[in-house]
């Protein structure tokens, strides 16, 4: 009886694997269409004009209608939590800042408990977020600032780029350099009477109509003092100072303004800050920087340069047989990643903009996506860059120093009522063109009483 038992039902299950599961439902293109979507794009896939559903949560609308349109085609690549190469001289002083700063009802981040700003901050001020804090926006925009300027002083000659969905319409190089004074290791701290959080200046050396022409700004640690900025014009053959609010406008009539930067260059004190929420986002990434390939050379007179490869095409433009937009990131990839959505809304109603829409990496506190509104609030302009792996440099002296390892530089400002953009960050022709961080500077190299001498 036992043995016919075991019979039936091994002749039941055999029934039901042959018959059962091969008579369920499958599904229907619809419903796998919507399972593919729910799942997301994949590390390995391409993102492009066949699978853009796949990413309708994770983009800005206007970046999902490049892929849509096939305007823009990335590679996506894996980057998870807890693999970033943090600084241990930064992450240590990022853990030590927790509880020891708050800002002011302005936004400057002060010692909370003497209430007074310190003479510099080194690490995250930051490195614990409480979205529930009403001061969480402006906290992440400081983390972000102090994350950046730990990368040090820089010298770069770099080709601004006009460019349509189909050509370039005009192109300068500007040489251009940076001193940061605050968020400095102690290796590099240098003396601050000004009280000045850093000091910038570009010179135009191409074409011949804006050769020479300097722009430089001062940049003061008080919330009270705004930005000193003045420029050289040749044809004037003087040097006038210019309002802060022009930072906002166009840099040499570009989409690019000196308020762009990196990502978000404006001062924070000067607007009012909204934590919007959290998300999963995906963003622009150098492949190559988080696979270990960039190469970085000790100068001689200190700092490193970044040495890229010859001839790879960066966007669009670069590769004639590219079918999408000018300005498209050929040779970036995309990244999921978490991301703070914050606000900002300027002060001065001259602003050009009535609010800045800034994603910003929940862990590493890179920039993602800069969206730009007019004070109607409508959509103006975006700023598109790229995250990095940081990697350990060996001086000649056999001291270590972390660095954010490059292969490339994308920062595109993508005008969304004209369909043009402005991109920077690419190397001029030449050779061993400077591409610089870490370079010491003498700061009487940005005295504005002898501006001129870069003019022609």
């Amino acid at each position: 009886m036992r043995k016919s038992l075991w019979f039936v039902l091994i002749l039941a299950v055999g029934w039901f694997v042959v018959h059962g599961a091969s008579a369920a439902p499958q599904p229907d293109a619809e419903m796998a269409a919507k399972q593919a979507k729910e799942a997301g794009v994949k590390p390995g896939e391409v993102l492009g004009k066949d699978n853009w559903e796949q990413a309708k949560d994770l983009l800005p609308p206007e970046i999902l209608r490049h892929y849509k349109d096939g305007e823009y085609v990335n590679t996506i690549i894996d980057w998870p939590l807890g693999v970033y190469h943090w600084d241990p001289q930064f992450k240590a002083a990022s853990e030590t800042n927790a509880g020891r700063y708050t800002v002011t009802p302005v936004g400057t981040v002060v010692d909370k408990t003497s209430g007074q700003q310190p003479p510099f901050i080194y690490g995250l001020p930051f490195p614990t977020i409480d979205p529930a804090d009403p001061n969480a926006a402006i906290k992440i925009e400081w983390n972000f600032q102090y994350e950046y300027w730990n990368e040090g002083n820089s010298h770069n000659m770099v080709l601004l780029n006009w460019v349509n969905p189909s050509h370039v319409d005009r192109e300068a190089v500007q040489d251009v350099h940076f001193l940061y004074y605050d968020g400095q290791g102690e290796r590099y701290r240098i003396a601050n009477p000004n009280n000045l959080s850093g000091q910038f200046i570009a010179i135009a050396t191409s074409p011949a109509d804006l050769n020479g022409t300097a722009a430089l700004t001062w940049r003061y640690r008080e919330a009270t003092k705004r930005d000193s900025n003045w420029v050289y014009v040749p044809a004037l053959r003087r040097v006038r100072a210019v309002s802060p609010s022009n930072r906002s406008d166009g840099f040499l009539g570009s989409d690019m303004s000196q308020d762009d930067g990196p990502f978000f260059d404006g001062k924070p004190e000067d607007f009012t800050w909204k934590l919007v929420g959290e998300t999963e986002v995906l963003r622009l990434v150098d492949a190559a920087s988080f696979a270990g390939r960039p190469t970085q050379v000790w100068l001689p007179s200190g700092g490193w340069r970044s040495v890229w490869p010859a001839g790879v095409p960066t966007v669009g433009f670069q590769d004639p047989s590219w079918k999408g937009v000018g300005w498209a990131p050929v040779r970036a990839a995309l990244a999921r990643r978490p991301s703070w959505i914050i606000e900002a809304v300027p002060k001065d109603k001259y602003y050009l903009y009535g609010k800045i829409q800034l994603y910003v990496d929940k862990e590493t506190y890179q920039g993602a996506w800069n969206r730009k509104y007019g004070w109607t609030g409508e959509l103006l302009n975006t700023l598109q860059v790229l995250a990095y792996q940081k990697e350990e440099l060996k001086r000649p002296d056999g001291t270590s120093e972390w660095l954010w390892a490059s292969s490339m530089a994308y920062q595109c400002a993508e005008n969304i009522k004209m369909n043009r953009a402005t991109l920077g960050g690419l190397l001029p022709p030449g050779k061993d063109v400077p591409n610089d961080r870490r370079v010491p500077y003498d700061p009487s190299f940005f005295d504005y009483n002898t501006l001129q001498r870069f003019g022609k």
